[in-house]
């Protein structure tokens, strides 16, 4: 681009008096693309800090990786547990024995899914111990039949610490009157919370030994829970592990026992993207008006440059740099806000809730009670690259007329 092409490229991004409504248009563009990246950047800020919560809660719970026999069981789990140690990428490994049945107490029965453990080696893979909202997660002892429950199966069944509350299991007893449920007395010794209502309503856990009593499976238990130092290279350690382990066992990991939840999050984070978008493309676009606009208003002046020798190519870029000089102001303005705000937004949200007295996300209501926020620079350069190309595409049709100008034309009636 020459000196001259430049030049009055920017001098025709300031209207004179005459073309204030141009101006105008010119301002309206420039602002509904600041909007429009602000709005993007926050968005997807929010829904990648809701990814992120939510995926913690639930490996607060759910193991990185789990490993079973392809009965469901494993019978010599120590041995497991040592073999896995050696990789470098495995922190910790737990048994568990996994079994469904009834909690009744009172006039209340609720449906739940039991998990035996053994406190001291489950603390180190999940992080049930530090979501106790009442008791110890480290009271279950075997021998001691003792059970830690979620606040929302608590809750409805109306029970409390040192309540003893009836479970019942698949595993009946044969009697002469016939098969009958086997029921088991057990006490509660903590109540936790995690604030995922699958595992707060439904999950419960109890010492590994009781467990194994409860549902009949001996020395065995149902598998073994490993943690891994990186949860998004969870999916290729499992492929390791099952190469190793040479295809004895059913490995799998955190993406696969989650994968329609974390599908349908990816999904909405991809619709907000495209839907968000076709703000910016929206303003972007009215950068198209603007320059059909300018350049009926300058075919005099186009006409003139003609004469003195400038090229259509020449008039077509000056024309391309009022469009991109719209589209570069108005995303950099968008970028500055937008990563502001994302930044901030865990401020500005509860005082707006102070200021007009309301609660946008409910306790009652939503998982997440408050909007978390983090910032992915990569998402922010992809969204200022579409906000600069949507700009750029939308100079080059009025870029083109105005260097299709016949100066000839253009100057009859001056």
């Amino acid at each position: 681009m020459q000196w001259f092409e430049f030049f009055i490229g920017l001098r025709y991004t300031r209207a004179k008096r005459r073309n204030n409504f141009i101006s105008f248009i010119s301002l309206i563009s420039m602002l509904g693309i600041t909007l429009g990246v602000m709005a993007l950047i926050t968005v997807l800020s929010v829904m990648n800090g809701f990814q992120d919560e939510l995926r913690n809660r639930i490996l607060g719970v759910a193991s990185h990786v789990e490993i079973t026999g392809f009965d469901l069981t494993l019978a010599d789990w120590p041995r497991l547990a040592a073999a896995v140690a050696q990789d470098k990428h495995v922190l910790a490994s737990a048994p568990y024995v996994s079994g469904q049945g009834l909690m009744a107490f009172d006039q209340s029965v609720e449906g739940v899914s039991v998990r035996g453990v053994v406190p001291g080696l489950e603390d180190k893979v999940a992080d049930i111990g530090q979501h106790m909202k009442a008791g110890r997660f480290g009271d279950l002892q075997d021998g001691r039949w003792g059970v830690v429950v979620g606040d929302e199966l608590a809750h409805a069944l109306g029970a409390q610490i040192g309540d003893k509350i009836t479970l019942i299991t698949p595993e009946g007893q044969i009697t002469p009157a016939g098969m009958i449920p086997r029921l088991k007395q057990l006490r509660v010794v903590g109540i936790f919370h995690i604030g995922m209502y699958e595992y707060d309503a439904g999950q419960v856990f109890m010492s590994l030994g009781d467990a194994q009593k409860l549902f009949h499976s001996g020395n065995t238990v149902s598998g073994l829970r490993l943690k891994v130092d990186d949860f998004y290279r969870a999916p290729q350690i499992a492929r390791d592990l099952s190469l190793r382990l040479r295809g004895q066992y059913y490995i799998r990991d955190w993406t696969q026992s989650h994968s329609n939840f974390f599908r349908a999050v990816q999904m909405e984070k991809h619709v907000m993207f495209i839907i968000l978008s076709l703000i910016v493309a929206v303003a972007a676009f009215n950068i198209v008006s603007t320059l059909v606009m300018v350049v009926t208003d300058k075919q005099a002046d186009i006409a003139i440059l003609r004469t003195l020798g400038a090229s259509p190519a020449s008039i077509m870029r000056i024309f391309m740099l009022q469009g991109v000089v719209i589209g570069v102001v108005g995303t950099g303005l968008g970028v500055v806000l937008g990563v502001a705000l994302a930044l901030n937004i865990s401020t500005l949200v509860p005082a707006i809730e102070h200021l007009f007295g309301v609660h946008f996300l409910s306790s009652d209501v939503y998982q997440i009670s408050e909007l978390p926020s983090k910032l992915d620079m990569a998402d922010v350069w992809v969204i200022a690259g579409v906000s600069l190309v949507l700009s750029w595409l939308a100079t080059l049709y009025p870029s083109w007329r105005a260097a299709q100008t016949q100066p000839a034309e253009a100057l009859r009636y001056e």
